[in-house]
């Protein structure tokens, strides 16, 4: 069993609460002026997809989800599990739309990445760092408007939505980070 001092726990962790592994999706270490540090944990739930809030003393040692990392590819949506397969063996595993929601926009066909499995069961998506989406939707630049880097809302392939510089147009490929949804760069 693998434990990490609560202190230490960051954000995509899969750590051990209540005897089920859930996933780390925001932290915020806080040290009042009297009494011991803590450390605030929102979790998700890989079984329910239920979110909760727990606070640890962060002198506290948090148990380690022992959570093993396969490489797939991303193929379909099928009613509410996502398919990814394995491009060696070519099997194929069905992950819970609810465990990867607020990563979809970033699945495109053949997409490699990461899938996460604990005792055997797929739990999660791992997404490179950045993906390359073409704009389908960009509304005209308005004249004028330079100052300061301006920027606008497009729609992407995926469907999502995306804050990039006026000077993108619809049919161009740009680069977006997975962890912030920012704009990175425009692909020739």
């Amino acid at each position: 069993m693998i434990t990490v001092n609560a202190g230490n726990i960051t954000k995509g962790m899969y750590l051990i609460f209540k005897g089920t592994p859930h996933l780390v999706t925001k932290t915020e270490f806080m040290s009042p002026g009297k009494g011991a540090a803590v450390m605030r944990v929102k979790y998700k739930s890989v079984e329910t997809g239920s979110a909760i809030e727990f606070t640890y003393k962060t002198s506290e040692q948090v148990e380690v989800a022992d959570v093993e990392k396969r490489e797939m590819e991303f193929l379909y949506r099928t009613g509410d599990d996502i398919v990814f397969m394995n491009s060696k063996t070519y099997d194929q595993a069905n992950i819970p739309l609810s465990l990867i929601e607020d990563q979809l926009g970033f699945l495109i066909p053949n997409l490699k990445c990461w899938t996460l499995w604990y005792k055997g069961e797929p739990i999660g998506v791992s997404l490179p760092p950045n993906v390359t989406l073409k704009v389908i939707e960009s509304p005209n630049d308005v004249a004028g408007n330079r100052i300061n880097s301006p920027k606008k809302t497009v729609k992407v392939e995926t469907g999502m939505e995306v804050m990039v510089p006026i000077f993108i147009k619809s049919g161009e490929k740009v680069s977006i980070d997975t962890s912030s949804k920012e704009y990175l760069g425009r692909i020739k």
